[in-house]
């Protein structure tokens, strides 16, 4: 369902070409100046790249029939997690909730009645996220949806460059000539779950899927991940997707 496609295939390949593009041909205005915000040369260490983690807690897993309820953001470096700078919304889905996606995140109607619709906190969350490197953990969702949702509110949508945490725990955990051998002999594959991957590094345990909780569980993830298996001298380009 979220393939990568061939257009989008070219655009990874050349992030800050694209995004030149966009700010060039960009009709809304807010669009515009976040493409105009220059991010990193791919070349920049990670040690110099000022970064965002961004969860989103949606009411199912296509962008196409199901909405985004919460957004969470926490700006960070390799070094630091200022938690004054954190953000989080709770926005009111264009589709009506149902009981399994309230069981999921604990967002009820109540909580979304008087909440905004998304188009109300787009301009500041486009403002946190503009010049930084966005981190998520599984860019299969808030890629899609936040591109999807701007797309309906504004006319066009929003792509750009994402370290996956997910993916590179895959890197290591899935793509290996070790968990190749773990498959021929019929074990499961390792969990690259959010907590199953913060275990690894020994981090704590937080309350999940909650959107705040869980761009932080995401920085705190990236930082350790860095520590382990890579240095502060890596290039953006090999970490970014």
């Amino acid at each position: 369902m979220h393939g990568i496609r061939p257009r989008q295939k070219l655009v990874q390949d050349n992030w800050l070409g694209y995004m030149d593009e966009r700010a060039q041909r960009a009709q809304s205005s807010v669009i515009k100046r976040f493409f105009e915000i220059p991010l990193p040369d791919p070349g920049t260490p990670i040690s110099q790249a000022p970064m965002v983690a961004l969860d989103m807690e949606t009411t199912g897993l296509d962008e196409r029939r199901h909405a985004i309820v919460s957004i969470g953001v926490v700006p960070f470096t390799l070094d630091r997690i200022p938690l004054a700078q954190r953000r989080y919304w709770v926005v009111k889905p264009s589709r009506p909730l149902d009981e399994a996606s309230i069981a999921y995140h604990h967002i009820t109607h109540s909580e979304i009645a008087n909440a905004p619709d998304l188009d109300a906190v787009l301009d500041e969350l486009l403002e946190v996220l503009a010049g930084r490197l966005v981190v998520v953990h599984f860019r299969n969702i808030e890629r899609p949806f936040l591109d999807a949702a701007v797309k309906a509110r504004r006319g066009e949508g929003v792509l750009f460059p994402m370290i996956d945490t997910m993916s590179l725990e895959a890197r290591m955990h899935r793509q290996t000539l070790w968990a190749r051998f773990r498959r021929w002999l019929g074990r499961p594959p390792v969990s690259i779950r959010l907590h199953a991957s913060r275990e690894r590094y020994g981090l704590p345990a937080y309350q999940g899927h909650h959107a705040l909780v869980d761009a932080l569980a995401t920085a705190e993830l990236l930082q350790a991940q860095m520590s382990y298996h890579y240095t502060p001298e890596t290039p953006l380009k090999a970490l970014w997707c």
